[in-house]
C-alpha cells in the first residue's frame, strides 16, 4: 500500500495534484500572507478615497492607498488577522447560503423571512467575529463567549421593542378590503 501512495504522490495525484501544488507554492511565496492582503487593503483604501472625493487627484489616492497597503503589512498583524477571519467567514457564508436556499425552496416569499435570514446572518457574524477575536487572543472573544446569553437576551429585547414600536405605524386605508388567502 505504501508503494502505491508513493507512486501516486510522485505523479502529483495523491497530494492534491497540480492545483494543490500550485497553492502550496503560492503559499510558500507569501501570496496569501502578503500579496492578497496588500491588494485588499489597497483596493479598499483607494475605493474609499475615490468615493469620498477627499482628494480630486486619482494619483494621490493611489499613492496613499499604496502607502497604507504597505504599512498595513509592516508587521504580521494584518496577515494573521486575515488568515483567521476569512476561513470562518467562508463557513458563515456557506451556512447563510444553505439557509437562503432552504427558505427560498420551501417557504413563501415574505418580509418576515428576509428579516429572519438577516437576523441569522447577524448572529453568524457575531460568532465569526467572536471566534476570530478568541483565536487571536483578544479579550473581546472571551467576554462575548462568557456573556453570550446576556447579549442575545438584550438583542431579543431590542427586536421585541422594535416590533412593538412599529406595530402601530402601519397606514390604514378608509376602505377595508376583505382578507384573501390567495393574494390579489
Amino acid at each position: 500500500m505504501e508503494s502505491i501512495i508513493t507512486a501516486l504522490a510522485s505523479y502529483g495525484i495523491y497530494a492534491g495534484g497540480e492545483v494543490g501544488e500550485l497553492f502550496s507554492n503560492l503559499e510558500q511565496m507569501g501570496f496569501f500572507s502578503y500579496l492578497l492582503p496588500f491588494l485588499l487593503v489597497f483596493a479598499l483604501v483607494n475605493g474609499i478615497l475615490t468615493k469620498t472625493k477627499i482628494f480630486d487627484d486619482k494619483a494621490v489616492n493611489g499613492i496613499i492607498a499604496f502607502a497604507v497597503g504597505l504599512l498595513a503589512l509592516q508587521f504580521d498583524f494584518v496577515p494573521v488577522f486575515f488568515s483567521e477571519i476569512f476561513p470562518r467567514l467562508g463557513v458563515g457564508l456557506a451556512i447563510i447560503l444553505v439557509i437562503i436556499i432552504l427558505v427560498g425552496s420551501f417557504l413563501p416569499k415574505a418580509n418576515w423571512a428576509k428579516y429572519t435570514i438577516f437576523g441569522i446572518a447577524a448572529v453568524i457574524l457575531i460568532f465569526v467575529l467572536s471566534s476570530t477575536a478568541d483565536a487571536l487572543g483578544w479579550t473581546m472573544g472571551q467576554v462575548l463567549r462568557e456573556n453570550l446569553g446576556t447579549f442575545l437576551g438584550g438583542l431579543v429585547i431590542i427586536i421585541l421593542f422594535a416590533i412593538a414600536a412599529n406595530a402601530g405605524s402601519e397606514k390604514t386605508s378608509d376602505i377595508e378590503t376583505p382578507w384573501n388567502p390567495w393574494g390579489k
